[in-house]
């Protein structure tokens, strides 16, 4: 499709490919920053107070919030009032050129502006149009906002995390949100690759509660096949055990055994191989039956060492585990590691360090070309392109 000339130029693998963003907050930008991470040309549109997370602060970078930094680079941003008559022509002649439109008002909230799916596709036969919702599209779902920590207390996440004789609490970040973003880029990538094939494009439809529904994997597998109601464990697994943190002489190390060969191999390391040999703990579901038993055991062993000399013992064995982070100690770690965690997105001051985007490709990688927009930063050009004054 048509798109705006893009300075910075990309040779990722999707190059060429124009997206029409007129989503917010965090599932659709994510989602629009992993596509323009791999080449797309996205068009931010905002509203003319801006997306919400730029007022999301503290903590700032020269006083921006970095909520927003953290999720909207290599986009260009143009400010535009759908209700008013000249900036909605301009929106919708941008739905028309678009390859992909990605949106995440309330359930009927773009059909206000003539620019939901079928109203678009109309003009536009080859668009990929992708919404985000909370709860679904049918009458009872569209009248729930769509926030994640609902999500994260109606899907059940909230019932599983904390302490067993303590209240639910929510993940320390907006895992749905980003659950969701992340499938809202599979399935545009699947009808992109379908369109090849017949030209077509077609609505991608995806809602937080489903994302949360799947992405909790063997808990709502237990429910729906195994007919149990999963329940707060604090750190322990239900099917696993060791696969927890447990304490160190200074502190606390995450403990796995994820099979019996590891298992012998931790209480090797940890010098007591008999326990390895008790009949008590010789399958994985009679450890876990059993925990209650072999936890002291492990834990009296791990007094014996701080939590780095178990880490390294561990690593000398190819063992699993390691130590419990902060944020910046875990960004450290993957530095050590190789990782090269962040990068620097633009150039000399105007550079934003942000952090790669996980997905590496040997002939076309991730490119960051230009650091996340200032509000509107982008509209006189994108303007004059779509034919505004």
């Amino acid at each position: 499709m048509e798109h705006p000339q893009d300075d910075a130029g990309s040779s990722g693998p999707l190059a060429g490919l124009l997206v029409a963003d007129f989503s917010r907050i965090l599932a659709g930008p994510y989602a629009t920053m992993l596509l323009a991470d791999l080449g797309a040309e996205v068009v931010k549109v905002e509203g003319p107070a801006g997306d919400d997370t730029r007022t999301w602060k503290p903590p700032v970078r020269d006083d921006r919030s970095t909520y927003f930094l953290g999720i909207n680079r290599n986009k260009r941003s143009v400010a535009l009032n759908l209700k008013d008559e000249g900036d909605l022509e301009l929106g919708r002649e941008l739905a028309r050129r678009a390859d992909v439109l990605i949106e995440n008002m309330r359930p009927g909230g773009m059909a206000r502006f003539g620019l939901d799916y079928d109203t678009v596709r109309a003009t536009n036969a080859s668009i990929v149009y992708a919404s985000i919702s909370g709860f679904g599209t049918s009458d009872e779902g569209a009248k729930l906002a769509g926030y994640d920590l609902m999500v994260q207390g109606m899907a059940g996440l909230m019932s599983l995390t904390g302490s067993p004789d303590g209240p639910g609490y929510r993940a320390g970040i907006s895992v749905f949100d980003v659950m969701a973003g992340m499938h809202a880029t599979i399935g545009i990538l699947a009808a992109l690759k379908r369109r090849e094939a017949d030209g077509e494009g077609q609505h991608v439809e995806v809602n937080l509660m489903s994302s949360a529904l799947s992405g909790l994997v063997n808990q709502t597998s237990a429910a729906v096949a195994g007919g149990v109601t999963p329940f707060r464990m604090g750190n322990s697994h239900p099917s696993l055990f060791p696969y927890e943190p447990l304490p160190t002489a200074d502190g606390e190390i995450i403990v796995i055994a994820g099979n019996n060969g590891q298992f012998r191999g931790l209480c090797e390391v940890l010098g007591i191989p008999e326990v390895a040999d008790d009949e008590r703990f010789q399958s994985n579901d009679a450890r876990t039956a059993r925990r209650d038993e072999l936890r002291p055991l492990l834990v009296e062993a791990l007094a014996h060492g701080t939590s780095d000399e178990w880490f390294q013992r561990f690593r000398d064995r190819g063992l699993p585990g390691g130590p419990v982070y902060t944020v910046p100690e875990g960004i450290a770690f993957a530095e050590e590691i190789g990782l090269e965690p962040v990068v620097e997105v633009g150039e000399g001051g105007a550079a934003i360090p942000a952090v790669r985007n996980p997905i590496t490709l040997s002939r076309t990688p991730a490119d960051y070309r230009y650091p996340p927009p200032e509000l509107d930063e982008h509209g006189a050009d994108i303007r004059a392109w779509l034919g505004g004054s």
